[in-house]
């Protein structure tokens, strides 16, 4: 070839330009892998956005199902916390079904929160136009004394609220040997007592007269009587059933499930019922309601406007905890206050509860 040729010949592009001079090329650039860091943040935070599915899954279809599930929902109101975390991080993450995904559970959570208000306002307004007779005022206190640690706080409240009623768990034999000794029969003239070690004791106190009846099935005890209160009988029933710890939830379920039964017979009845006590559950289990639903019974401090306040564990400042600790009536009883107090050398905050029975 000559050199004219050779002058004219093209030159073959340059593999790492373009072919226009200028050193660029039209090629993607490779993927650029995420930090280990958000990787493992997206990781953390799909997974307790699945959980939370599951959780909430399981209140909205009525279910407690197995371990953890019935423990955590005792604390449901509190998935809202982390559940808002979970969307500063999709958002910082960029991952839009992530995003998706936390606002649904969030939307979800805080759906399950309102019935807490709009039962309560309903409830209170249909008890305002009740009429009849005047009704007879009577104060109702449900204190568990944590294997009787509590009993000589239990007695401070008595003495300074001066209830009508105090349903006591675990009150085992120190703690009836101290409201005998401590509590004058004057007072609190009409007692069922259960004594028994440990958590397994139960007593009611009453300033009523009370004939004493069938106790409800449980490993704790649960002591029902009758009180003439004013020109009515009213049934008192003491509830305490086993806690949802792992490997004890079927149990927790079966007593549930007793006091369910009870409080369906005393609708039918058609009798004044208050069913009060540390019942270890709270409005998010599935078998709570289920005995609301079967006694047509309303819950006095969500009546009260003190849905929310947590009654166990104390260890935890308030707002923190939950709700298992109830004084649950019939609607043939107005609910005019509900206070939660604390008391020493136990994990359970007192209810004092203020009814009316028309």
């Amino acid at each position: 070839m000559s050199g004219t040729d050779s002058r004219n010949a093209q030159v073959p592009d340059d593999p790492g330009t373009d072919g226009d001079g200028d050193g660029r090329t039209d090629a993607p650039s490779p993927p650029v892998a995420r930090p280990l860091l958000q990787r493992l943040l997206r990781l953390a935070t799909g997974l307790f956005l699945l959980a939370a599915t599951v959780l909430l899954g399981c209140r909205a279809l009525g279910s407690d199902g197995i371990t953890p599930v019935p423990q955590i929902l005792a604390f449901l109101p509190w998935l809202l916390v982390p559940s808002a975390v979970a969307l500063l991080l999709t958002a910082l993450l960029r991952w839009r079904t992530g995003v998706v995904w936390a606002l649904v559970v969030i939307g979800a959570g805080g759906w399950f929160l309102r019935p807490f208000d709009t039962e309560a306002a309903s409830a209170s307004a249909s008890h305002g136009r009740a009429g009849g007779a005047a009704p007879v005022t009577l104060k109702v206190l449900t204190s568990n004394v944590e294997y009787g640690l509590a009993t000589r706080g239990l007695i401070d409240v008595i003495r300074d609220e001066k209830p009508d009623l105090v349903f006591v768990q675990e009150c085992e034999f120190r703690c009836v040997e101290l409201l005998d000794g401590l509590i004058p029969a004057a007072d609190y003239p009409y007692r069922n007592v259960v004594k028994a070690s440990s958590a397994e004791g139960s007593s009611i106190l009453s300033r009523f007269p009370l004939t004493d009846t069938a106790r409800i099935p449980g490993l704790l005890a649960m002591p029902g009587s009758t009180a003439r209160v004013g020109d009515r009988t009213v049934r008192l029933q003491l509830a305490h059933p086993l806690p949802p710890i792992p490997g004890m939830v079927d149990d927790w379920h079966t007593e549930l499930g007793r006091i369910r039964t009870f409080a369906a017979a005393q609708k039918a009845a058609d009798a004044p019922l208050i069913l009060a006590g540390d019942f270890n559950a709270t409005r998010d289990h599935a078998a709570f309601r289920a005995v609301l639903d079967a006694g047509g019974l309303r819950d006095s401090a969500l009546l009260a406007g003190a849905g929310r306040t947590p009654s166990w564990p104390t260890d935890l400042p308030r707002p923190l905890g939950a709700q298992i600790d109830h004084v649950l009536v019939s609607d043939d009883f107005s609910v005019r206050s509900a206070r939660f107090l604390d008391l020493a050398d136990t994990d359970h905050r007192s209810l004092l509860v203020g009814l009316e029975l028309r």
